[in-house]
């Protein structure tokens, strides 16, 4: 079930949405931003589903051996 949520946003943000996302998506991208801070959600659910997405993982073990780089390299 939805909700209608009346909100005041200064027009030129108001403007930048509606250019960017467009007209009858704000709805759903505001709600996509505010979800994962009001709704609370099983961490450990959460964790199994990150490390399930493999390309994600790759991601991130080359950006965390990359930080290991910086820091022998900053060590110098």
């Amino acid at each position: 079930m939805h909700k209608k949520l009346t909100i005041t946003i200064d027009e030129k943000v108001y403007e930048g949405l509606y250019a960017t996302i467009g007209e009858g998506k704000i709805s759903q991208f505001i709600e996509s931003l505010v979800k994962p801070h009001v709704l609370h959600q099983d961490l450990e659910l959460a964790y199994k589903e990150m490390a399930a997405d493999e390309k994600r993982e790759q991601q991130a073990t080359a950006w965390s051996e990359g930080l290991l780089g910086d820091i022998h390299d900053a060590k110098r």
